[in-house]
């Protein structure tokens, strides 16, 4: 048993683990937790190749690519161009593509195959993540669709699971709970295919030795927050990124800090959720945070903000700036828009979109002439 605080020291532990066995590869289980921290490219940094061994994974990996989903990371692949990586990578990390392949879901099944039995044949440490854990028992659960889960935690000596510990259920009892909720959830279906729990290490059957690292990297923090934390709820991904990632930081992740605002907020998320964590809400309150922390630090957003403070603050800089807009209506003539022209984020916004002109003649303006 293993903490990890945070993504350095669970990967430190891993990458520890790795080079005790004299291992220099790794075969890998799909798994958010692992992708959260980034373990990839920390062991890459200590000379341990590690293979992902889920199908849409493995493409993403030849293919030099990012994932585009959290369920099926390589569907903005198509079928011809999988082909192709095969042929292309395949032959450089291991056993190639048989010659003569074609873009046969078939084929390029079999490809794979071929080319993961050799490594999982050969390798003797491996990493999974774990879906969900049994408090009371010690079990680790991991759910996958292919079987590359259940070669890479039977037939490697040695097995590291990274879990987060909001994946903890207290008893066997809330387990079947989930297993019925998740694969309804994910794929549609009333069963999953591959359901593979272990409990320890037994003697002469699948790995003879296990290491549980249970990794906070911010779930603690999340649980603090009392709007937050039922985000920790998640059974899918538990990748509500800005809460674990972290949005105070120096300096704030662009990245990070961009997703709680990359949504309408309509709500169908939450009305789909089969945990019922109310997403808008929680976006919501991440963005708040966000502009909380940029707070001082905003550029020509913070500016324009600024000054709207200063004209609402007090009446008279209200009537003024009103009798400026009074103005830029009257600019505007009959089109009713106003098309703004400037430099940096004026022209950014202002570019494709059209301002609705101001009226003429505020409503004070027309109370004091018409009821003077």
């Amino acid at each position: 048993m293993h903490w990890a605080v945070d993504a350095a020291q669970a990967n430190a532990i891993v990458a520890d683990i790795v080079k005790a066995h004299d291992a220099r590869e790794v075969v890998k289980v799909k798994s958010m937790a692992t992708q959260e921290i980034e373990l990839n490219n920390a062991l890459a940094e200590h000379g341990i190749d590690v293979w992902e061994t889920d199908l849409a994974e493995l493409i993403v990996q030849l293919g030099h690519d990012l994932p585009s989903h959290i369920l099926v990371p390589a569907i903005h692949r198509n079928r011809s161009e999988i082909r192709d990586i095969f042929v292309r990578e395949m032959g450089q990390v291991g056993r190639p593509a048989p010659d003569g392949i074609g873009d046969t879901p078939a084929e390029l099944a079999e490809a794979a195959r071929l080319h993961l039995r050799e490594k999982f044949l050969r390798a003797t440490v491996a990493v999974s993540g774990g879906n969900f854990a049994v408090a009371d028992t010690g079990t680790v659960v991991v759910l996958e669709s292919e079987g590359n889960g259940r070669m890479c935690l039977t037939l490697p000596k040695v097995l590291v699971t990274v879990l987060g510990i909001e994946k903890l259920v207290p008893t066997w009892a809330d387990l079947e709970v989930f297993l019925q909720l998740l694969p309804r959830s994910s794929t549609a279906e009333r069963m999953n295919p591959y359901t593979s729990l272990w409990t320890g290490v037994a003697p002469g059957d699948g790995p003879q030795e296990f290491h549980l690292i249970l990794l906070d990297n911010g779930r603690t923090a999340t649980l603090a927050d009392p709007t937050g934390r039922q985000a920790l709820r998640c059974i899918r991904c538990s990748a509500f990124t800005p809460q674990l990632r972290g949005i105070n930081q120096h300096p704030v992740d662009e990245q990070t800090a961009s997703l709680p605002f990359a949504s309408s907020l309509c709500g169908a998320c939450f009305e789909a959720c089969p945990v019922r964590i109310d997403i808008p809400d929680v976006l919501v309150h991440l963005r708040a945070k966000v502009v909380e922390h940029k707070r001082g630090h905003l550029g020509a957003e913070g500016l324009a903000l600024g000054l709207a403070a200063r004209t609402f603050a007090t009446p008279e800089r209200l009537a003024r700036a009103e009798k400026l807009a009074g103005w830029a209506g009257r600019l505007a003539g009959r089109r009713g828009r106003l098309r703004l022209r400037g430099p940096f984020w004026i022209k950014a916004w202002f570019g494709t979109r059209d301002l609705v002109a101001p009226p003429k003649e505020s409503f004070r303006a027309w109370w004091r002439r018409t009821r003077s």
